[in-house]
């Protein structure tokens, strides 16, 4: 596994719309991994897309470090979503920055695993946050697209 560096705000390749993975083979699982391994070695990341490592395919992990353990989540589609909630987001292709968003309050997102396998979830909280965010991020946007307007604020 390697460390991939994450591309920055202003990177034209987190404006592109990801390709579909059709190919679960070795260098998509290295990937992978290196996304993994990359997302580990930050000290306030939950997720990470693909294209935020300059790879342009719909790939996220997300990792909140809790019962539910690191996933990966390959061509994802959000399939419902229900009801509002408003929190502060952030993102390593934006360091220093972080932004009230509202987003639905419950997110059902199908995507495959890195076996190719199909899944749903249906999250609330921070983690349908999350999945929105990073599918965001494979529909070539960033969460500032998506800010309460007054509410973007820099690190202290």
């Amino acid at each position: 596994m390697a460390l991939r560096e994450i591309v920055h705000e202003g990177d034209d390749r987190l404006r592109k719309i990801c390709r579909p993975v059709t190919d679960f083979g070795p260098k998509t699982q290295q990937l992978i991994d290196d996304m993994i391994n990359t997302l580990q070695a930050t000290s306030n990341g939950v997720g990470l897309a693909a294209n935020q490592v300059g790879i342009v395919k719909r790939i996220f992990v997300i990792d909140f470090q809790d019962e539910r353990g690191l996933k990966v989540y390959i061509n994802p589609e959000i399939i419902k979503t229900e009801g509002e909630q408003v929190n502060t987001e952030g993102c390593l292709s934006v360091p220093g920055w972080w932004g009230e968003v509202k987003r639905p309050r419950y997110v059902t997102c199908r995507a495959q695993d890195r076996e190719g396998n199909y899944f749903e979830v249906t999250e609330t909280g921070m983690y349908g946050v999350c999945l929105m965010h990073e599918t965001g991020h494979l529909n070539g946007e960033l969460y500032k697209d998506h800010v309460i307007p007054g509410t973007m604020y820099r690190d202290n």
